[in-house]
């Protein structure tokens, strides 16, 4: 996957689409004919957070999403903080709620936004009090919530066994997948993945 990335950020010259030889072979990038800058397009990492409030997982609705569908909470690792620490400032900007404990449950592969997405369980207190970027928050029993076949679909999938619970996985033939909004400046919630519907998880 290429991203839109059309001019090289040293010299401003536009890029092109050049073969050259690198350590796996001949491989084909984003090149500054000029400076010989190279676009390596690495995947980003992505915070998620599968939040538990009182024996119940949060979920909620990005409010750029076109459809009314909920998904974890996720954001983009700031440079200077550590993944555990991302997550809980993710989970306090989003939701106003505190961490007391934090586990890591799976790195996952987003190969469609080209991201890596670590997803943690969070076992959080306190008031929900949903910043601008979500308009509303379900809580649901872990075993009320379905999963989707990728990304944080997986890692809740993971969580729900580890619970004693046998993940139940949405069929995309009766639930359209929804058009997710460009990712934000990772100040919040990015909106990297399809959610679910109401009632189900991303």
């Amino acid at each position: 996957m290429i991203t839109e990335y059309r001019f090289c950020p040293i010299c401003a010259s536009p890029l092109a689409l050049r073969s050259e030889l690198e350590d796996a072979g001949l491989t084909e990038r984003l090149r500054c004919p000029a400076c010989d800058f190279t676009h390596w397009n690495n995947p980003t990492p992505v915070l998620a957070a599968i939040v538990e409030l009182d024996g119940h997982v949060l979920l909620a609705r990005n409010a750029a999403w076109q459809h009314r569908m909920m998904g974890l909470i996720t954001g983009f690792m700031e440079a200077g903080e550590t993944p555990e620490q991302g997550i809980a400032r993710e989970i306090g900007e989003e939701t106003g709620l505190s961490v007391s404990a934090l586990a890591l449950v799976g790195v996952h592969d987003f190969q469609r936004m080209n991201q890596v997405i670590i997803t943690y369980h969070a076992v959080a207190h306190g008031e929900v009090r949903l910043s601008p970027e979500l308009a509303e928050y379900r809580l649901l029993r872990p075993e009320q919530v379905k999963c989707w076949r990728a990304g944080t679909g997986l890692a809740l999938a993971d969580w729900l066994r580890s619970r004693g619970h046998e993940p139940v996985f949405m069929e995309w033939a009766s639930a359209a997948e929804p058009s997710a909004p460009a990712p934000d400046d990772g100040a919040g919630q990015p909106g990297l993945h399809p959610s679910a519907p109401p009632g189900q998880a991303a």
